[in-house]
C-alpha cells in the first residue's frame, strides 16, 4: 500500500471519474485532498462523505486562473500546504477535425486540457517550494502516441500535456519537484457520453455500459477503471516514487501494444484482410495444410 501520511494534495475533476477515484485512493493512503470541480452536488457531496479533516471541495472551473489560483491556496490554507498536484481536469473537447475546425472549440478545448496544466503548475511551485519540493502529475491519454483513439484537438492537447511534463521535470528539478504524466486507456468514465454531447446523468449510465461491454477491446480483458490510474498517481505522488520524473506512464489494458490479431486470436490480420479472407476461413486452411502433412 503507497504511504501518503501527512502529504496534502490538489486534484482538479475530482468530482467524478478518474478524478473522484484519486479522492479515494489518496485519501485511504493518508493524504489530505483538496478537491476541485466544478459539479458543485457531486464535489460536497464528495466533502460530507470524507469529512473536512481529510477533504475539503472547492468550486473550481480551471480554465479560471484566479479560480484555480484559490483552490491550490486552499491547500496551503485548510491543510497547512501542498505536497501534490495532479492536473486531472478534462473532457472531450472539440470534435471538429482539421477541415472543419471550430476554432472557438479549439481553444476551449486547449484551455482545458492544456493551460489549465501549465497554470496550475505555475501556481503551484512556490508552494510546494515552502515545503521543500513535490510531486505534480498530469493526466495526459493514449490518444497523444496514435491516431484513432479521440478526437485530433483533445489527442494533441494530451501530447502536449505529455512533453510538458518532461520539461517541467527538468525546469523543477531544481526545487525537488517532480513531474510525470499518466496516459490512461479506456477508462469507464463519463467522458465518453458527455463529449456524445449526452445530459451528465446519461453519461454516467454510458459509463457503466462501457464497463461492461468494453472487456473485448484490450488484451487485459476488461475495461479501465478510476482506481487503475488512481492508484499510479498516488504511487507517483508517494515517497516510493522519489527516484521518478519526466516519465510517461501508460496505463491502458495493453491497447497500444499493437493491432489487434497481435493479441486477438480470432482477429484477421493485414495480409488476411487483404486477400478477403475470415479467421474462420484462416483457420480452415491452417488445418487442411497440417492434415496434408
Amino acid at each position: 500500500m503507497v504511504d501518503l501520511s501527512g502529504k496534502v494534495a490538489v486534484i482538479t475533476g475530482a468530482a467524478s471519474g478518474i478524478g473522484l477515484a484519486g479522492v479515494e485512493v489518496f485519501v485511504e493512503a493518508g493524504a489530505k485532498v483538496v478537491a476541485g470541480d466544478v459539479q458543485d452536488d457531486k464535489g460536497q457531496a464528495l466533502a460530507a462523505r470524507f469529512g473536512p479533516d481529510s477533504v475539503v471541495y472547492q468550486h473550481c472551473d480551471v480554465t479560471d486562473e484566479a479560480e484555480l489560483k484559490a483552490l491550490i491556496n486552499t491547500a496551503e490554507e485548510a491543510f497547512g500546504g501542498l505536497d501534490i498536484l495532479w492536473n486531472n481536469a478534462g473532457h472531450g473537447g472539440t470534435p471538429s477535425g482539421v477541415e472543419d475546425l471550430d476554432i472557438p472549440g479549439y481553444d476551449a478545448t486547449m484551455d482545458v486540457l492544456l493551460k489549465s496544466v501549465f497554470v496550475g503548475s505555475h501556481l503551484a511551485v512556490p508552494l510546494m517550494q515552502r515545503r521543500g519540493g513535490g510531486s505534480i502529475v498530469n493526466t495526459s491519454s493514449i490518444s497523444a502516441i496514435g491516431a484513432g483513439y479521440a478526437p485530433i484537438t483533445y489527442s494533441v492537447a494530451k501530447k502536449a500535456v505529455a512533453h510538458f511534463s518532461k520539461l517541467a521535470a527538468a525546469e523543477l528539478a531544481k526545487h525537488k519537484i517532480r513531474v510525470n504524466a499518466i496516459l490512461p486507456g479506456f477508462i469507464a468514465t463519463s467522458i465518453f457520453g458527455a463529449s456524445l454531447g449526452l445530459p451528465r446523468e446519461q453519461a454516467d449510465q454510458m459509463s457503466a455500459m462501457i464497463a461492461q461491454n468494453g472487456g473485448s477491446m484490450q488484451p487485459v480483458g476488461r475495461i479501465g477503471q478510476g482506481e487503475d490510474i488512481a492508484k499510479i498517481a498516488a504511487y507517483l505522488a508517494s515517497d516510493d516514487g522519489g527516484f521518478i520524473t519526466g516519465g510517461e506512464f501508460v496505463v491502458d489494458g495493453g491497447i497500444t501494444v499493437g493491432p489487434r490479431h497481435s493479441w486477438d486470436e480470432a482477429a484477421v490480420g493485414p495480409v488476411l484482410e487483404a486477400l478477403g479472407i475470415t479467421a474462420e476461413q484462416a483457420e480452415q486452411m491452417a488445418a487442411a495444410m497440417k492434415a496434408s502433412d
